[in-house]
Order: structure tokens, then C-alpha cells, then sequence
């Protein structure tokens, strides 16, 4: 692990463009290969064929389009609370504090098992009332509520795997969370054909053996993220069992960090189940291209998130430091950084949008629905960019409240209205995908008038008046 200084040194001392980019590439690379879970699932899942059920891919990839809000939901409550534990740790770490990082770690991973019991409660007596909320289709709901039941009772290995994911970031493990979660990939993707179609000998399970490929490669990370974990932090702090005992404390500082990152992780998540009845008042159809089009756009903010999860430690390490300079040239590299991923996401999935549709084995009216969404979505990519770094920079500031104003505004606010006013509308499976963009330039908007503001108080900070700039606000 770097110490403390050494971390000093760098944050305040590194170039800021190699600076931002050396940070942010394992982030990137982390959140990437969250989405792979994702995508592999309902590539092979619309590859699922039955004579006796035409477009089995298609009722398929829907199935788990209206499961993926809470499997949102599971990673938005698992990340958030890693953010808090991350956070809390890394600096009770470098202020050589023991045995309250050792509580903090114990805390943690015992805020993880209370989650996974949630959850499991979830999938034992939820499911159907969920699924059914934004469905009618008997087949639909059958197989939607098969997957979700399994991924919800077995999600222990994805909830608990983010906490070790951040205690390994924290002592700076970052390759061997890497090598973690790119091992869970590997598995799941090996899986995925082997237990859907039945390969091998082994059962043809459908969407059941997605959904089991999945929790495997879950528990695949959680296993090496566990062994990692003991092997290599406990030079940092004690990881025996006696720490897991709750501490109010330090759940509380903890969650004082993580609500407002779980706030605005779920808020994707509630944006996903209320689009998903939106466009189920449309077709079938429309639901599944949503799916397919989302998964896919995953891989190009993720991207995005992990520039944003980098931007924030620098910003905010350098505005504590009242160095006007860093701050602003931290805020100029990862705004131009972020935008440049969403612009070269954008050109990708425009050029490249029938070939990475053509992969999915869905009915054609799926497939041109989802080319649609790529062609009127993505040029509002360039208003997202900057969205999620002023959020980014929001955090950095201090300013949860306006970052997750901002969320609500593009994410809630303005998309699902809009969405729900154009399905009423003629051409609405055309015009329907225009409520994205348009959020997403309402959001800019307020996030221009929002800086404004913070800025004010900002300058007044750096210029070295902190009582005048409480005075301020």
C-alpha cells in the first residue's frame, strides 16, 4: 500500500492530464466489466429457440429487461456502501487508526450480509408483484420471475464481493479486485451457454441457467475477492470474525458517505422500471429493443462512471489544499475526458449499430426498434458527458444535494414524463426515444446554472475566505 504521503505527492504534484487518466483507467476497467454480467446474459438468452413459442429470444431478452432494475438496485445499494466503507477506511488508514479499521471492514462486510437478507426476503416473496407490475404476458412473467427469483436468493456473492472489491481498493489491492471480478466474467460467460442450452451433459435450463451462470461467476469473485481480502490487507488491519460485530458509529459514518451514492446509483434503477411500463403500454417489442439498447449503452457510461469515480478524490484533495490552479485544471481534464468517451461512444454505436444489434438473435421488429433508439439517443451522448462529470465535480465540492438534484433532473424528472407523453402521441415507438436526449439537455441546463452558483462559493473558498464562503451558502 502507498502511504499517505506518497498518495499527497501524487494528487498534488503529477501532471493533472496523466494524473486524471492513470487513475481513472482502472476505474473504467472496473466498471466495464460490471456490465459484462449484463449483456452476456441476454445475448445468450436471445439465442433460446422452442417451435412451439416463435420469438423465444425475444420474450426472453424482455424477461430480463423488466429484472434488471433490481439487479440495479442490488449493485446501486452494494456500491454505495462500498463507496462509504472506501472512503471511511482510506483515511482512518492514513491516519494509522488500527483497530477502527478493522471495525470499519468488520462493519462492512456485516452491512453486506443485512443486504443480501433483504434481498433474499425480496426474491422469496417479491418477485411476482414486481414482475407483474410492469407485465401481463404469461411467458413473460413466468420466465422474468424464474431468473429474478434465483438472482435475488443467491445474490449474496454479488453483494458481499463489492464490499471486499472496496477494502482492497482502499489498501490499494486494485489489480487483485481486478483480477476478482475478471475471473467472475470469465466463469459467467463459460457458463452461460453451457447450462442455458444444456451443453455437455448438463440440463437445458433457459433463462434459469442465465440466471445461475450468474450468481456462479457472483460467487466466483466473492471466493478470491474473500482469500485476496485475507491474504493481502491484513497487514492493514485485523480481518477476524470478532470485528463483524455492529458498531452504530461507524454504521453511521459509513452510510453518511453511501446514502447519497445508493440515492443516485437506484435512481437509474427506478428510471429502468418506470421506462420498461412506459414502453410495455407500446409492444413487447419496444420493451426488448429498451433492453438490448441499454445494455449495450452500459459499456459506454460505465466508462463514464469510472472517469467520474477518478475525478472525484483529485478535485477534492486539491480544492482542500485551496490550490486554485489544480482544481481547475482537475475539472477541465475530466470534463474533456468524460466527454471525449461519450463522443467516441456515440460514433461507435452510430457506425457500428447493425452489427452490434445483429449479435442478438431477436424478431426483426426488436432489432429495428433498437437501431431507432441508437440513432436518436446517442447525440445527446455529448449532454451526458458533461452531466456526469458536473456531478462528478458536484461531489467533489461537497455539494451531494445539487449532484442529486441533477440526477433527478435527467435521469426522472424530465425523461419518464416525456417518455409517457409520447407514447400517446402518433409515431410514438419512433418519437418515444426522444425523451433521453432531451432530458439529458434539460439536465445540462440546470447543471450550467448550478455550477454558477457553487462556483461563487468555490472561488471565494480557494481564494482562502472559508468563512465567507459558509457566508455564502
Amino acid at each position: 500500500m502507498k502511504t499517505t504521503e506518497n498518495v499527497s505527492n501524487k494528487m498534488g504534484s503529477v501532471p493533472m492530464n496523466r494524473l486524471v487518466f492513470t487513475m481513472g483507467v482502472p476505474m473504467i476497467l472496473s466498471m466495464v466489466l460490471q456490465a459484462f454480467y449484463n449483456i452476456v446474459d441476454s445475448y445468450f438468452v436471445s439465442c433460446m429457440t422452442d417451435p412451439a413459442v416463435p420469438n423465444l429470444g425475444d420474450y426472453a431478452v424482455n424477461a430480463l429487461t423488466l429484472a434488471f432494475p433490481i439487479q440495479m438496485l442490488i449493485v446501486a445499494i452494494g456500491v454505495g456502501t462500498g463507496v462509504g466503507t472506501n472512503a471511511l477506511l482510506s483515511r482512518n488508514l492514513g491516519e494509522g487508526n488500527r483497530e477502527k479499521s478493522s471495525r470499519i471492514s468488520g462493519n462492512s462486510i456485516f452491512l453486506s450480509c443485512c443486504t443480501y437478507a433483504v434481498f433474499l426476503l425480496f426474491g422469496l416473496f417479491g418477485v411476482g408483484i414486481y414482475i407483474r407490475s410492469q407485465t401481463s404476458d404469461a411467458l413473460v412473467i413466468e420466465l422474468a420471475s424464474s431468473y429474478l427469483r434465483i438472482c435475488s436468493v443467491l445474490s449474496f456473492g454479488c453483494v458481499v464481493y463489492m464490499i471486499y472489491e472496496k477494502l482492497l481498493q482502499a489498501t490499494g489491492c486494485t489489480m487483485l479486485a481486478t483480477v476478482a471480478q475478471v475471473s467472475g466474467v470469465v466463469v459467467n460467460i463459460i457458463l452461460d451457454p453451457i447450462m442455458i442450452f444444456g451443453w455437455f451433459g448438463c440440463p437445458t435450463m433457459g433463462v434459469d441457467g442465465a440466471a445461475y451462470a450468474t450468481v456462479i461467476g457472483q460467487f466466483t469473485s466473492l471466493l478470491l475477492g474473500f482469500l485476496f481480502h485475507t491474504a493481502a490487507n491484513r497487514k492493514y488491519f485485523d480481518t477476524s470474525l470478532r470485528y463483524l460485530a455492529p458498531q452504530r458509529s461507524i454504521i453511521q459514518e459509513i452510510y453518511q458517505i453511501g446514502i447519497p451514492a445508493i440515492i443516485m446509483q437506484a435512481l437509474m434503477s427506478f428510471m429502468t422500471y418506470g421506462v420498461n411500463i412506459v414502453l410495455g403500454s407500446l409492444s413487447t417489442a419496444a420493451v426488448t429493443a429498451y433492453g438490448i439498447y441499454y445494455k449495450i449503452q452500459q459499456f459506454v457510461f460505465f466508462a463514464a462512471f469510472g472517469m467520474n469515480n477518478a475525478m472525484i478524490p483529485i478535485i477534492s484533495y486539491n480544492f482542500g489544499r485551496r490550490d486554485k490552479t489544480r482544481v481547475d485544471s482537475g475539472i477541465r481534464y475530466g470534463m474533456l475526458y468524460t466527454l471525449v468517451i461519450l463522443g467516441a461512444g456515440a460514433v461507435a454505436l452510430q457506425v457500428f449499430a447493425h452489427q452490434l444489434i445483429g449479435i442478438f438473435a431477436v424478431s426483426e421488429e426488436a432489432r429495428q426498434l433498437c437501431i431507432y433508439a441508437i440513432r436518436i439517443i446517442t447525440p445527446g451522448y455529448l449532454f451526458a458527458g458533461a452531466n456526469i462529470a458536473f456531478q462528478g465535480i458536484f461531489q467533489a465540492f461537497g455539494c451531494g444535494v445539487q449532484s442529486l438534484v441533477l440526477s433527478l433532473i435527467r435521469l426522472i424528472v424530465v425523461a419518464l414524463p416525456l417518455a409517457w407523453l409520447f407514447t400517446r402521441l402518433p409515431n410514438a415507438e419512433l418519437l418515444v426515444w426522444s425523451a433521453f436526449p432531451i432530458a439529458e439537455g434539460a439536465g445540462l441546463v440546470c447543471a450550467l446554472v448550478l455550477m454558477r452558483r457553487i462556483g461563487r462559493r468555490v472561488a471565494v473558498f480557494l481564494a482562502g475566505g472559508a468563512e465567507q464562503a459558509a457566508a455564502a451558502e
